[in-house]
């Protein structure tokens, strides 16, 4: 398996969904990324596109959900693990920082793991230098009468800061294609409200650092943590989860296909594993069919990248 990362620097706001069109996040999961691609494989026809999500459902493809970045320093969701802190000893606001503390610098994480980490200086840097989350008004016109105003959450990413993902393919070509593919996405945009001009990025590439990519490639480690959302197929579930750590999450949404549907339908939910759940087992994970009802089939992308991250 080649890996690669790919960053993200984006030229406009982006909106990233939550709960409501006011809320917004910097959070950008593998099966939106596949998706993202799904549409761009599409265009060169369908049955480049079947290759595509064959060679993802055997695992000749594999991708990360997109982290942050600040400047030289890429970010990994925290481990859901239970930690022993050095240097607790009943300091609130300690706690509270390890309660907020989402993602750690990969060159940092095995001091996280081991408790010696400075949270609070770590915190404070990654909150302050990101970027920030706004609002912005804007009015609906289509097959309206009157302008009627809105708004949207947008999230700002400062200059030097934005998102990364890793990818993985057995051979270059695949490789290669995907890149470009991620290149053309940026002229449109990727997530939510792109007619609106957002989620349009520069994309920039680099070698994965090679103790990364070792713990990419080991499968003789106690630990694995998933660094994308992932759901072990029905004959897997027991033994993935025997033993692991992990936090369930919702994935939902709108099908964006123009023929799928004479009325825009949504997708089946779907609960994974958040990305940073841990594992003692290896699992394949599948690439999962969540349609209902439409013309074709709409792909939910929920297959594992694993980073052994305790021996």
């Amino acid at each position: 398996m080649k890996y690669r990362i790919y960053k993200f620097r984006f030229t406009t706001g982006v909106h990233f969904g939550k709960k409501s069109l006011e809320d917004t996040g910097f959070v950008l999961c593998a099966d939106t990324l596949f998706s993202a691609l799904c549409q761009e494989y599409c265009k060169k026809g369908s049955e480049i596109l079947e290759q595509f999500v064959l060679k993802a459902r055997r695992g000749d493809i594999l991708i990360s959900d997109a982290f942050p970045y600040i400047g030289t320093t890429c970010y990994l969701p925290k481990p859901i693990l239970k930690i022993d802190r050095k240097n607790d000893q009943g300091d609130s606001t300690l706690k509270k920082a390890y309660k907020k503390l989402s993602y750690v610098p990969v060159d940092q994480l095995q001091s996280y793991i081991r408790g010696t980490l400075d949270v609070k200086k770590e915190l404070n840097r990654f909150t302050e230098e990101l970027g920030h989350a706004t609002t912005r008004s804007v009015a609906a016109v289509r097959g309206l009468k009157d302008p009627e105003p809105y708004r949207i959450g947008i999230y700002c990413f400062q200059p030097g800061s934005g998102l990364y993902c890793i990818v993985g393919a057995e051979n270059r070509e695949d490789l290669q294609e995907i890149e470009n593919c991620l290149s053309d996405m940026g002229l449109s945009g990727i997530g939510g409200k792109r007619s609106a001009g957002l989620g349009r990025y520069d994309l920039f590439s680099e070698n994965v650092s090679k103790n990364l990519e070792e713990n990419l490639m080991r499968t003789n480690f106690s630990v694995n943590m998933a660094l994308s959302i992932c759901l072990p197929q029905e004959e897997e579930m027991e033994k993935a989860v025997s033993g692991a750590s992990y936090l369930l999450q919702k994935r939902s949404g709108f099908v964006a296909s123009d023929n799928y549907s004479i009325e825009q339908r949504r997708k089946k939910d779907l609960f994974v594993f958040k990305a940073g759940s841990c594992f003692q087992n290896w699992f394949q994970g599948d690439v999962y069919d969540v349609s209902e009802g439409g013309n074709h089939a709409v792909y939910r992308y929920a297959k594992p990248l694993f980073m052994g991250v305790i021996v």
